[in-house]
């Protein structure tokens, strides 16, 4: 069976994901790696976090693994960390943005990379072959903490951008951590970063009581009212697991994460005098027009970090990222990063004297839409297949990489199973706000159709 998604395992507690559960995928992991080089366990503030990762903890040490406890870390701190610490593999429990019922494993390779898909799938193999045995009382492994995770990581991001610049900008930031596992680094890297820090959802809490911990815009309500209100220059949120960063402006206006992998992407490009810059099928066509005239290249993945990074890695490329706010700086790690992409923001802004709305203001202009339908995984592929004939009798140019995405001469719309949720994830774009939400309602009453719902008309 199928348990890695897009980014590692994910299911609901006390659902599919059970003691028992953990205890199988702990017991793959110790029969699929050796034991000799540690394995590093971190985890996110979720309430079942600390539970889960105390069974992954406790089944390696009695399988004959050396285990180094990183403790609660925003999700690129662990993967900063574990290369670092020697280990041969690194296992976060957490869910990242998913609601608070959710909880999973990913799993980093020595690197701190995810792991490939080809490992994920040995895991998956082992989970289903039956009990492990466990190691004799003389051979058994242990336990030790590191305690220097977080500050280890803060002071990598430090190290690569210019601290006295953004001092000297005297940034006053509102920082809205999601109540998540951004507490124990974020804060202290903005301090350390000279700005004036005003602390939304600063207090750990795994229920995500302050706010749902997606950054998506209605979720931002409370951000966004702040910033203008303590006469902010910029709003700055991070999901559950803080390997995403968006930002909202001084006036309190949302700035979509397709803008800031734009902004930023061009500011790589740049620099760098070219390059290749790496994004998934939904991302938008802003990256192309912006980085094109300075001698960049787009090359499009499936969606999930794994894919962007590992083809980052094999092309060298300068820059990459998502359009949901997780981007990578090649120059730290190959991993989506919330923290660094707040501090290369703070560095941009320090660098070209500029407000965050200035920066954006002269980004090519598209409009995307989100939308997503409920869907159970196992009629996903059914779905699909109709999707595609239904958008081949439009003549649409369609691109197969990651689900189905229909090219038209005025936009585009991508319609994917989600990899972490059953449900089918809508995402539409024109430079006209109306025909990317046509396109996107479309789309979503094409899958509502599939599903068991009456036709919908054709779009031009």
């Amino acid at each position: 069976m199928r348990w890695f998604g897009t980014n590692g395992i994910r299911e609901v507690v006390g659902g599919a994901l059970t003691p028992g559960f953990a205890t199988t995928f702990a017991r793959a992991l110790g029969s699929t790696f050796p034991p000799g080089r540690p394995i590093a366990v971190g985890w996110d503030g979720r309430t079942s976090s600390l539970p889960l990762a105390r069974i992954v903890e406790g089944t390696l040490v009695l399988a004959g693994h050396h285990v180094i406890r990183l403790g609660l870390l925003a999700t690129p701190a662990i993967q900063y960390s574990v290369p670092r610490v020697g280990a041969q593999l690194g296992v976060i429990v957490t869910a990242s943005h998913n609601p608070p019922e959710f909880n999973g494993f990913k799993c980093i390779g020595s690197d701190g990379l995810e792991v490939p898909r080809e490992v994920e799938e040995s895991i998956e193999s082992a989970m289903g072959s039956g009990p492990c045995g466990s190691a004799r009382f003389d051979e058994l492994g242990s336990s030790v903490r590191d305690a220097l995770g977080g500050p280890r990581y803060v002071e990598g991001i430090l190290a690569i951008v210019d601290r006295p610049a953004i001092a000297r900008r005297g940034f006053t930031v509102v920082l809205d951590c999601a109540n998540g596992a951004s507490v124990a680094t974020s804060p202290e890297l903005l301090r350390r970063l000279g700005c004036r820090t005003v602390t939304l959802n600063g207090h750990l809490d795994g229920t995500f009581p302050g706010r749902r911990s997606e950054p998506t815009e209605t979720n931002l309500a409370d951000l966004r009212r702040v910033v203008p209100a303590v006469g902010a220059d910029l709003g700055i949120a991070h999901d559950g697991d803080a390997d995403r960063a968006i930002f909202v402006d001084s006036s309190g206006r949302y700035l979509p994460g397709e803008k800031i992998l734009a902004l930023l992407g061009r500011d790589r490009v740049r620099r760098q005098g070219g390059g290749v810059v790496v994004t998934p099928v939904s991302g938008t066509r802003a990256l192309e027009d912006a980085i094109r005239p300075l001698g960049g290249e787009v090359v499009y993945t499936r969606v999930g970090s794994p894919s962007v990074t590992r083809e980052m890695q094999r092309r060298s490329a300068v820059f990459g990222g998502e359009e949901n706010g997780g981007l990578v700086f090649p120059e730290f790690q190959l991993a989506r990063d919330g923290a660094m992409t707040a501090a290369a923001m703070l560095d941009y802004l320090a660098r070209t004297s500029l407000s965050i709305s200035e920066a954006v203001a002269d980004l090519p202009e598209y409009t995307m839409v989100k939308l997503k339908v409920d869907c159970p995984t196992d009629r996903s592929s059914a779905v699909l297949k109709a999707l595609a004939d239904a958008y081949q009798t439009q003549r649409a140019e369609l691109v197969l990489i990651d689900g189905i995405k229909a090219l038209f001469s005025d936009g585009w719309v991508l319609l994917r199973p989600s990899g972490t949720e059953p449900l089918i994830r809508i995402f539409a774009e024109a430079k006209d706000p109306g025909r990317a939400r046509a396109l996107a309602e479309e789309g979503k009453r094409r899958v509502e159709s599939a599903l068991g719902e009456p036709p919908p008309p054709a779009s031009r």
